[in-house]
């Protein structure tokens, strides 16, 4: 029974009053009544505020007291319980909201487009109604079980950012499990061996490339074979303004929110790529996105220029063309230094040291290996026809 009464408590003069039990009544000089509890939590005091008199009263301050002492008997702080019950437990997609505002203030815009989109496309439709402190392995395996072996590198990122949304939730003391991660995983398909993506023998790429040309022009067959003949990733091509694209100088520079690693970088074009662009002028009317996807003004998604495969009955991913033109250097030019296609692939070459002393992005001989891979891979599109031999002057 506790030493307090609701008489005692109406009229307690400014000062603190225990009831036990760790249990208190503050009163200030003004008369304001509040409830406190003290409890202990790894060896440390702490004070738990409980809310004011008189809508909390005596009765539901002790109730909660109790409450309070047991999770603190389980060696768990009572503060963060009594905090978890005042605030609203959002769902995964609201949460997903939040760290994305919060997370994106770090991250460059194409980053962090690329985090919500994904999640907005392939998580929400699953989980997103979920309350967040709900969420555990068998519902993320439920988010990824879908892609996990089709677009094995998507799925891969689609886990990192759902764990970033459970990570953000918890340190917001929105949930309090651990974090799911061993257990998905485990919960999941078995992936072959190999983090490479499925790429079409380069030996194939010419006749898939002169099959499409004889179909209807769409913006996402048109978005795929531009993506092959210039050895870029899908979502540059998808992102790719009109104003980016230099007809005359044969050029195509892409600026560093759109690369993957953030830095501007310009492309070469091949006959083939030109003559590509000029098809798509018909349909989106040389202004603004090249590409554009079924709304004016709004970007092709990723499945679009994967159905075209599908449609063409392959089963390869379409950014394993970029490893179809790197084997096609590799095998028919083997004369070519190896950092030329890698620098038209937008890698980085060399050493850091190498890096720094080398001030030049080798666009002639990129020019040279580009063209000859239009010769390669569209000759009907390419105004020299089947030619796989090019001169490079040597330096030095």
């Amino acid at each position: 029974m506790g030493k307090l009464t609701d008489l005692k408590v109406r009229n307690a003069k400014p000062g603190i009053h225990g009831d036990g039990g760790g249990l208190y009544l503050r009163v200030k000089p003004s008369g304001a009544r509040s409830w406190v509890l003290r409890v202990q939590h790894m060896g440390r005091r702490e004070d738990v505020g409980l809310g004011g008199y008189p809508v909390i009263t005596l009765g539901a301050a002790r109730d909660k007291a109790l409450e309070l002492r047991r999770v603190a008997k389980e060696g768990e702080s009572a503060r963060d319980a009594r905090d978890r019950k005042r605030v609203a437990v959002p769902t995964f997609k609201e949460a997903m909201i939040a760290a994305h505002a919060e997370y994106s203030k770090g991250w460059s815009k194409k980053n962090a487009a690329a985090f919500k989109s994904s999640l907005e496309q392939h998580v929400v439709p699953k989980i997103g109604n979920r309350r967040v402190d709900h969420i555990g392995s068998d519902d993320v395996i439920t988010a990824l079980a879908a892609i996990w072996t089709e677009k094995p590198a998507l799925a891969v990122k689609l886990r990192v950012r759902i764990m970033q949304v459970l990570s953000y939730a918890k340190a917001k003391k929105w949930r309090t499990d651990t974090i799911p991660a061993k257990d998905v995983s485990d919960g999941l398909a078995k992936r072959p061996k190999g983090g490479n993506f499925a790429a079409v023998p380069f030996k194939d790429v010419p006749a898939f490339i002169s099959d499409q040309l004889g179909k209807e022009d769409t913006a996402g067959r048109l978005a795929l074979l531009f993506t092959i003949l210039t050895a870029a990733r899908s979502g540059e091509v998808r992102s790719a303004q009109w104003d980016h694209i230099d007809e005359e100088g044969r050029e195509w520079t892409r600026p560093g929110e759109l690369m993957k690693g953030g830095v501007k970088h310009t492309v070469t074009l091949n006959d083939a790529a030109l003559a590509v662009l000029e098809r798509a002028k018909a349909l989106s009317g040389g202004k603004g996105l090249i590409f554009h996807g079924m709304k004016p003004g709004t970007p092709l998604s990723d499945m679009t220029l994967s159905k075209v495969l599908r449609t063409a009955g392959r089963s390869e991913t379409v950014h394993g063309f970029r490893s179809s033109f790197r084997d096609w250097a590799a095998e028919r030019m083997p004369t070519i230094p190896a950092m030329v296609p890698e620098m038209a692939l937008a890698h980085a070459v060399g050493s850091k040291t190498e890096q720094a002393y080398l001030r030049s992005d080798l666009r002639d001989m990129r020019r040279s290996l580009m063209d000859a891979w239009g010769r390669f891979s569209a000759p009907s599109l390419s105004l020299g026809g089947a030619d796989n031999v090019i001169e490079i002057a040597r330096t030095g």
